[in-house]
């Protein structure tokens, strides 16, 4: 078997094996065990707590977890059944996120834009929405069958003897980075949007109040972003838009659910 045809083989193999649907209903294809996933979280998140400066501040501890714990109990006993861990890290820059295994960062930085336990409870359900939907999972599939695309490609000009191979390589990666790296990430992201929005309403925050985050979010941007074709997450109106097409349901979630939080910065 020649290797064009053994790299066609192996991605049909692999595309055929690991099909699959994610939360939302869209088909994805993941390579990888839930328990490597959990595994590769693990490590990631001792790693960033032995590199980063972790927070001591009670009260931001505490504020913090309130709105993670209820957000968790939200999380599906097949995605994770355990305790989550949450750790803040005293650090300026306005982000969170959460990994497999049942892992949640929040930065001090964001503390300054979520202005209350509602707009941080979007943020948090946002994150931890990547993890139910395994989107980690999905771009490190992506990335593997992207990557064995390409070497089969060059492997196929080098071996036609086809000049300017390097040229054209970058070409195709670039093609790959804009065509489907970029656009499938930003999918993620409005899918998280979702599912994150499902989450707070559920775990009893104002969903409403997701409205609100990214416009803030955009204040503190200071219009400095690049062009949503060349990001990997959408625009914040474009973010807003959707969030505000999917808040019918999300009141509902809201209304129904009988805890209603109370956490306190």
């Amino acid at each position: 078997m020649t290797f064009r045809l053994l790299c066609i083989s192996l991605l049909c193999i692999a595309c055929l094996s690991a099909c699959t649907t994610s939360p939302t209903g869209r088909k994805t294809i993941k390579l990888y065990s839930s328990s490597q996933l959990a595994n590769m979280g693990t490590q990631a998140f001792d790693s960033m707590k032995s590199e980063q400066k972790v927070s001591s501040k009670t009260v931001e501890n505490e504020y913090v977890r309130c709105i993670a714990t209820h957000i968790a109990q939200q999380v599906p006993d097949n995605v994770f059944a355990g305790e989550w861990e949450v750790v803040v890290f005293d650090e300026d820059q306005i982000n969170a996120f959460a990994l497999p295994g049942g892992k949640i960062g929040v930065y001090t930085g964001l503390l300054n834009v979520a202005e209350n336990q509602h707009q941080l409870a979007a943020v948090i359900g946002h994150e931890v929405a990547h993890v139910i939907a395994e989107h980690g999972n999905e771009r490190m599939s992506s990335g593997t069958l992207i990557n064995l695309g390409m070497e089969a490609t060059n492997q196929i000009l080098q071996s036609n003897q086809v000049g300017q191979t390097p040229m054209i390589m970058s070409a195709i990666g670039l093609g790959v980075q804009v065509g489907v790296q970029l656009p499938f990430s930003r999918t993620h992201e409005s899918e998280a949007d979702i599912i994150g929005l499902d989450l707070m309403a559920k775990a009893g925050f104002d969903p409403q109040q997701s409205v609100n985050l990214w416009q803030n979010m955009a204040k503190a941007s200071g219009g400095q972003r690049q062009p949503e074709l060349l990001s990997t997450h959408p625009a914040p109106d474009s973010r807003i838009k959707m969030l505000q097409k999917n808040m019918k349901g999300a009141m509902q979630s809201y209304k129904l659910s009988k805890n209603k939080p109370n956490c306190r910065p």
